[in-house]
């Protein structure tokens, strides 16, 4: 089977933005901000993955996503790890990422409900090109005046512990029962596993990648393991003989034939643990 052009779906909201990023129509006058773009596969699929790109004109609420086991347990097929590439991103523009010390669940149920958990969070400044991995109860907030990437295990599933203010449902026992406050540590050292092949993340959930630079080459995707092909730079390429620029997001179930040249800069993420041999 070709690799599969998955179709787009614009989600407005309150923190996006009117002017997109090369690749996507801006918003027309008069119109809502657009702060999502989905990647949707054929009706009828469930795939273990999703992808989409954020554009924040204000901080996202400070949030957290369920495990596995905790998202099953309330009827979801899965927990939600999650990894951000940044594109772009304008001067001092932040992500906040775990808390500044270790926090009971008691205490971070006070500092939600006082405020103070925005003072309580690691705000790290971010710039194009910066890479986090975010599993499963990490407490995390994404900043305003980003643009990036978002890979993600495929479920519509976030508990918002505060949010400013604004007039939106909060989700606070939940939430807090699948949060690990602690700060971040890292869960991998980026590697290169080949000559422009740089490797970002590598499990639990899914490994991500970067390519940069030319290549022909027979893609085959793994038992179990369909891999997502997300160009965000360089020259027009072709996939299966079919125009392949940034804006789309491909999926390869079997096998498929990638043809990009000196300019290529694309992620590469499939599901699991472990870097398979493309």
């Amino acid at each position: 089977m070709p690799a599969i052009r998955l179709t787009t779906k614009r989600v407005e909201k309150p923190w996006g933005r009117m002017k997109l990023w090369p690749g996507f129509a801006d918003v027309p006058a008069g119109g809502d901000p657009v702060g999502e773009i989905w990647f949707q596969a054929p009706e009828g699929r469930d795939p273990v993955l999703l992808v989409k790109y954020l554009f924040t004109s204000e901080k996202l609420s400070i949030q957290v996503h369920p495990d596995d086991e905790q998202a099953r347990a309330h009827g979801y097929s899965r927990g939600k790890d999650e990894a951000w590439v940044v594109l772009a991103a304008e001067a001092h523009a932040t992500i906040a990422i775990g808390t500044r010390f270790p926090m009971t669940r008691e205490e971070l149920r006070e500092a939600a409900l006082d405020g103070s958990i925005e003072d309580k969070m690691c705000w790290k400044t971010v710039k194009s090109g910066d890479v986090y991995y975010s599993p499963a109860g990490t407490v995390h907030a994404i900043g305003e005046g980003l643009t990036l990437v978002e890979v993600q295990q495929n479920v519509d599933l976030t508990y918002r512990l505060y949010d400013y203010g604004r007039p939106r449902e909060l989700h606070l026992d939940d939430g807090i029962a699948a949060s690990d406050p602690v700060p971040y540590v890292a869960t991998y050292i980026p590697r290169e596993v080949a000559a422009g092949r740089m490797v970002f993340a590598d499990g639990p959930a899914f490994v991500l990648e970067r390519w940069t630079g030319a290549r022909r080459t027979a893609i085959k995707a793994g038992e179990g393991r369909p891999i997502w092909l997300i160009p965000i730079g360089g020259g027009e390429g072709r996939i299966d003989g079919e125009p392949f620029t940034a804006g789309g997001v491909w999926m390869i179930e079997d096998e498929a034939t990638l043809d990009v040249g000196d300019d290529a800069n694309l992620l590469v993420a499939y599901p699991g643990q472990g870097v398979i041999g493309l």
